[in-house]
This record gives structure tokens, sequence and C-alpha cells, in this order.
């Protein structure tokens, strides 16, 4: 199986959408919703959507697996985002001309400092050598997971550099209805990029591990295919999310032949997410961590599934 495309830009919805005038359901605070209309988008229909892999969308924060001294390295999503007064200057804009691609950034004057190692996303347009904001005025990026980060504690937590291993949560390779938590040494995963979920990201939505026993792991992108989607179509998708088991998860990507990812979020269906039972849930895992050949000390020879949560075991 070919490898699958790589979280490193902002995703479009496979429809076009709109927004409505009514409290969002997927963001607090927030005035208005995004919603699905039943058209496709030229941007789904130019990457030949109908021919794409379909996957589960994760609900975790993104991760990506790049060299860095000297090794393979996990690196926590970072956005270098607008200062104050160019935020506001650009939200002017854009209430004037609904187009923020004729906005004119000043990227060394008009956006926050970053650390010295942070790195621009790789899809990211550049002129001149300088990264180029997306349509919300920020630059994708990535800063590095040190060892003992109190910013990213969570994410250090799957890795030990040391023994150069992740945690990680895929499908059993002989049987796909099986998911398995192993140790995958982090030069497999080189210029992939994962999701991190668990205890403590996002409100733990898979409800794993608990306060006294968190529990994290990485699930490379795409690595839960759909198999039985339904026709591309508004009313479709909507009976499949609302009524299959299969449909119990927080949305798709479709990953496209020209590397183009695709999505749909339950929320652009006015459908809600978290949900109890999700699709994950419902399937037993085993924990596989054959840890002899690597160092007596890694952190992971204490790794267990919490009985709190929801997964067999």
């Amino acid at each position: 199986m070919r490898r699958l495309g790589s979280v490193q830009r902002k995703m479009p919805c496979v429809f076009v959408t709109e927004v409505k005038e009514e409290p969002s359901t997927k963001r607090e605070h927030q005035p208005f919703k995004v919603l699905a209309t039943e058209t496709l988008s030229h941007k789904a229909l130019d990457a030949d959507i109908h021919n794409a892999i379909p996957t589960e969308k994760v609900d975790g924060t993104c991760c990506y697996v790049t060299n860095y001294k000297g090794q393979p390295y996990l690196w926590a999503r970072l956005d270098r985002k607008p200062n104050k007064l160019a935020e506001k200057r650009f939200k002017n804009f854009l209430h004037l001309k609904q187009n923020s691609k004729e906005f004119f950034w000043n990227v060394e004057e008009d956006f926050k400092p970053v650390p010295e190692c942070w790195i621009p996303a790789k899809e990211i347009e550049q002129i001149n050598g300088n990264p180029i904001p997306d349509e919300n005025g920020h630059i994708p990026g990535w800063v590095p997971v040190e060892k003992n980060s109190k910013q990213h504690c969570w994410h250090s937590s799957v890795v030990d550099y040391e023994s150069e291993i992740a945690l990680v949560l895929r499908h059993h390779p002989d049987d796909p209805g099986l998911l398995e938590i192993s140790a995958v040494p982090l030069s497999d995963l080189l210029e992939q990029t994962l999701e991190l979920i668990g205890t403590n990201i996002n409100g733990n939505p898979y409800g794993l591990g608990s306060k006294k026993h968190p529990l994290h792991l990485l699930i490379p992108h795409g690595a839960f295919q759909i198999r039985n989607l339904p026709t591309l179509k508004h009313s479709d998708l909507l009976s499949w999310f609302d009524g299959c088991r299969e449909g119990k998860i927080e949305g798709i990507v479709w990953h496209c032949n020209d590397g183009c990812l695709i999505k749909v979020h339950r929320h652009h269906l006015g459908l809600c997410w978290p949900i109890p039972d999700t699709y994950m849930n419902s399937k037993p895992v085993i924990i596989n961590m054959n840890l002899n050949k690597y160092e007596e000390k890694t952190r992971f020879r204490s790794v267990r599934v919490c009985p709190n949560n929801r997964y067999q075991n």
C-alpha cells in the first residue's frame, strides 16, 4: 500500500461551505456555523475525489516526524500568527474585500516571534524564501519536542529518543478488526504526520487513560481507512455519519492521488462531536511491546492501558 499524504496545511472541505449566523457547536463563543452545501467543491473535483482513499479523521493534535540534531524527532504543530496590529489590519481588510489573497503581509514585521528551531510546514507557498500566510493569516509550522519539555510534556510521553522509538496505535497487521499499540522505530515514521490523542488532548474524546494514569498515543494520518463509504452526496454522508456504526467518527479525510487532502467534519453536516461510543472505542486492542532489543531503561516498559478507558485488552 502506498504511503498516504501528510497534513502540512489546512484541508479544504469536500463540499462548498456557507456561513450561517447561528452559534457554533464546534467552537465556544463563535457566533456562526460553517456548514456544507450539497455542491462538491472545485478543489475536490480537481483532485479527483471520486478515486481518492477515504480515511478516518482522528481528533487530536497534529505532529510531524523529521530529523533534528542528527536523529529522527517528533515535532509539535506551532502556527506563526500575526501580532495585534497586523491582525486588526487583516480583519478590517477581509471585512471590506472578502479575499485574503489580495492582502499584503510583511512577514518580518507583522508576525509574532517563534523559536529559532521553528520550521514552516512543507507545503506552504514561499516568495523569496519567505513563507506566505494562509487564508486565515497563519503560517503553519513545527517545533521539535524536546525530551523534558514542559510545554509539550504529552508529546514527549510518546517518544523515547534514547531508543529512538514511538508509541503508536494502528490496525493489527493480520486482523483489520483489531487495534494494536506497539513501539515503532522513529525512523519508520520519517516525513510522516501523525495525530497525538489521549487523556490530556482535546478533551479526550476517546476516553483514554485517567488523571492518575494518563495515556497518549500517536496515530499515523491515513492509518484507519474506511472500506464501505457511501457515494459523495450530502444526504448519503449525513445518513452514514448519523446511522452507521462505522460513521461514529469525527470526520473523513480523503487522500487524493495528487497528494491533496480533502476533509469533511461532522460539524459541516450539522452533527455533534464529540459523541459517546465512538467507532474506535468499539474495537478491541492488544499491546505488542517487544522491547528486548531496546535499552532496559526505556520508559515504555511501564506503559499500560488503564482499566478506566473504554478499550478492551
